[in-house]
């Protein structure tokens, strides 16, 4: 059905990769115990599960599914670096697996999914972040996000809340994804003071996607920043957030996180300077999808979760943007109602 990738050690890493999640999680009273159970195989982008932000919340997905569905569940993740042909084998270990659901997180999957989806028409997939032409199919289904709309409303909060006039933003990777969160973040910034100054940096650009995974660059950046008179940084850099965090806290200055509430995810000594987190709901793409395995109701093609379908916004832990809210609510409403329109480049 697919053709198997020769390459030993391709192979090899891959089998090392793929772990066994749940051996079909917990059974609710909806769960039938007589239909066979759904198995869902998720392939991560470099960080996996346990980067604290855009895999965990996917991982988040994947978990609600599994306890209310009874779904078998079985992980793998991706290294940095590696060759487009270990990400088309690590779909098709799952599959060889017998997980005939796959989503795979990240927009570094696309021509893989492309391929791997066409050789293998009985077999579901979701792909997180991608809707180009390499992914689209019969039997993909395409969760995107309006992650501009959520960073206008923290790039809001970010001008909001400074002191100096002067906030930062952290991009993992130079990729247009990327750039939708900055250009949101910028116009909402502005919105609130045209003014303002806004230090950007990019950690890696492509095909170097280790900026996802580089806690020391992010580290680096955010100093650089926060040295130069920045006091709120956003980063949308995947893991080296953790960096970007460590600044925060060594300068006494704010930072935002992203995609999860890093407020509850990040190191337990970084939590506090935490002013918000842009939420970008990557669980309630995968778990729509699974429920839609399970319903019977799948749809292939691009489904978009922006602020009015929940599929982004800000989180209000810690309490540090409680005096704020109100004027980011407002934003939210005249977002969803049309009366703002965000760029997204």
């Amino acid at each position: 059905m697919h053709k198997v990738i020769k390459g030993i050690a391709v192979a090899a890493a891959a089998t090392l990769a793929l772990t066994a999640c749940s051996s079909g999680g917990a059974t609710t009273p909806s769960a039938s115990n007589t239909a066979p159970k759904i198995k869902v195989g998720m392939a991560y982008d470099v960080g996996g599960r346990g980067d604290q932000s855009f895999n965990d919340s996917a991982a988040l997905g994947l978990d609600k599914a599994a306890q209310e569905f009874g779904v078998d569940t079985k992980e793998a993740a991706a290294t940095n670096g590696e060759a487009e042909s270990a990400r088309e084998e690590r779909l098709n270990q799952l599959i060889d697996a017998g997980y005939n659901n796959i989503v795979a997180v990240g927009f570094a999957y696309a021509s893989a999914v492309g391929k791997v989806a066409k050789a293998n028409p009985d077999v579901k997939f979701a792909i997180v972040d991608d809707a180009s032409e390499a992914s689209t199919g019969d039997n993909i289904m395409n969760i995107t996000f309006a992650e501009n709309e959520g960073s206008f409303l923290v790039g809001a909060a970010a001008a909001l809340k400074t002191k100096t006039n002067h906030i930062g933003f952290v991009g993992g990777v130079g990729v247009d994804l990327i750039k939708k969160f900055q250009v949101g973040y910028e116009a909402g910034a502005k919105a609130v003071n045209p003014d303002i100054k806004i230090d950007v940096k990019y950690l890696t650009q492509p095909p170097d996607f280790s900026g996802f995974g580089d806690v020391a660059k992010g580290k680096a950046a955010a100093e650089g920043m926060y040295q130069s008179g920045a006091d709120v940084v956003y980063h949308a850099a995947g893991g080296s957030g953790g960096g970007v965090f460590t600044a925060a806290k060594a300068a006494g200055k704010w930072a935002i996180g992203v995609d999860s509430d890093q407020a509850k995810t990040a190191a337990a000594d970084v939590r506090d300077v935490i002013l918000t987190s842009m939420l970008k709901r990557v669980d309630v793409g995968v778990y729509s999808f699974i429920k839609s395995i399970k319903d019977g109701t799948f749809k292939a093609g691009n489904t978009v979760f922006d602020l009015k379908a929940d599929g982004v916004g800000y989180a209000t832990t810690g309490g540090h943007i409680d005096d704020i809210t109100a004027k980011l609510d407002a934003y939210k409403a005249d977002i969803i109602s049309g009366k703002i329109v965000v760029p997204v480049k």
